[in-house]
């Protein structure tokens, strides 16, 4: 029998119809035409087998999920949120707060160190001098697709992560300090461990710093990220911490 109107097909049809509609036109457009689609777009179902096509779960997925749609959206929106983060692109997108000695400076992965690093599209990092050397990056949260309910209602967990190394012949001190600011840039939350110390004569090898914001106060419109260090015999050129492979994500992880 010939469909003449759309909504004359079975709910699961359309359903399926739906998975293959871009998220956000589904919300702004589809959900406001008439009171079935409103009622099938909200269903549990539609967002759970969208996740489920764009690979955000498997099929043998058990862990619960208290919104099926804001799950769905913050896996879409998953993705590093700090820019040039192994120094591919030089020194673009980062604030350079403090440059001394011979300053900040890009440098090549050995073929050696990129055996040791656990991550094999790691080519380049930022390396420091004798005097301090600090560089920072502010994420827009809003600019990066979230919006200002979904941070305030769902406050999802916020992970950050950095990588550093000392050379073998020199020792140095890293750090580290992120914030999560408010829309007049105000702190909500701060991770900022102790300095690492590294003692001349260490292994060399890079070591992974993480922290994930969890529970933190609604407000949350930037992360500022911001690491260095210095080199502590304070000997000319690039003897300091090194780091590269920084990110910051927010949301489940993928499977």
């Amino acid at each position: 029998m010939a469909v003449g109107n759309i909504n004359e097909l079975p709910e699961n049809i359309l359903l399926e119809l739906f998975t293959h509609v871009p998220a956000r036109q589904l919300l702004l457009r589809c959900r406001l035409v008439c009171s079935l689609w409103r009622d099938l777009i909200d269903l549990v179902t539609l967002w759970k087998r969208k996740c489920l096509r764009e690979g955000f779960i498997t099929e043998d997925w058990d862990q619960p999920v208290a919104d099926w749609k804001v799950f769905y959206f913050l896996r879409s929106l998953r993705r590093n949120l700090l820019h040039n983060p192994c120094a591919e692109e030089g020194f673009e997108f980062w604030s350079l707060d403090v440059n001394g000695g011979d300053e900040w400076k890009v440098e090549d992965l050995s073929k050696d160190q990129r055996k040791e690093f656990p991550n094999d599209q790691v080519k380049k990092y930022f390396v420091t001098s004798y005097y301090t050397c600090l560089k920072s990056q502010v994420v827009d949260l809003k600019a990066e697709g979230y919006w200002e309910e979904l941070m305030d209602t769902t406050r999802p967990d916020i992970e950050v992560k950095d990588w550093f190394a000392a050379r073998p012949d020199c020792g140095s001190k890293y750090q580290l300090c992120v914030q999560l600011l408010s829309s007049a840039h105000a702190p909500l939350g701060t991770f900022q461990p102790d300095p690492a110390m590294i003692q001349q004569k260490s292994d060399a090898k890079w070591r992974e710093v993480s922290h994930t914001f969890s529970n933190y106060p609604p407000g949350v419109r930037y992360i500022w990220f911001q690491h260095g260090g210095v080199d502590t015999h304070y000997w000319a050129g690039w003897y300091g911490p090194r780091v590269t492979n920084s990110s910051i994500t927010i949301g489940p992880p993928l499977p």
